[in-house]
């Protein structure tokens, strides 16, 4: 396609805007803890152009965000948080078929090591609160969303991505 980059970026920036929607307007928001789908546009990101795209793009949404329609303090760390989550979506997701595994491997890591571990050391830091005062209700939420997670990039792989339109079929291995 002659312009290729102009779609990948146009691609990426609606994506972005629909993180924003999703994690702004369209989740539940506490001090401590956020249960959203705006992981889901960022794992499409992730399955069609690789980590350092999706890694980007789940940083500037959260900078966007933050800015734009502020929900609580802005913390460097939260977009650290995003851009390794964005990038650990697309290290295991691009480039293959989005198998369970694969999918349930992209939302555990992300989710166990990221919104639980990483975001839990940040709430703790900017709020005062002990680490360990916070986790309880943080892993409660971590399992509700591996399992919606995993089932959700799943889906949207196998609905929309899967079918060549997006995404050239994939070679078995």
């Amino acid at each position: 396609m002659k312009n290729s980059n102009t779609v990948r970026l146009v691609t990426i920036a609606l994506l972005i805007a629909m993180e924003i929607i999703l994690t702004r307007f369209l989740s539940i928001n506490t001090p401590i803890l956020r249960l959203g789908f705006g992981f889901l546009p960022i794992a499409v990101i992730g399955m069609m152009y690789g980590p350092l795209w999706a890694g980007a793009a789940y940083a500037i949404g959260d900078i966007l965000g933050a800015n734009i329609f502020p929900t609580g303090d802005f913390f460097p760390g939260f977009t650290l948080t995003a851009f390794l989550s964005g990038f650990v979506f697309g290290f295991i997701l691009h480039g293959h078929e989005v198998t369970w595994k694969r999918s349930l491997l992209a939302s555990c890591t992300v989710v166990l090591l990221f919104d639980l571990v990483l975001n839990t050391l940040w709430l703790s830091i900017l709020y005062g609160n002990a680490f360990m005062v916070l986790l309880p209700t943080r892993i409660i939420k971590v399992a509700f969303a591996i399992p919606v997670e995993t089932a959700l990039i799943k889906i949207t792989y196998d609905r929309i991505l899967a079918g060549g339109r997006f995404i050239p079929k994939l070679q078995r291995q």
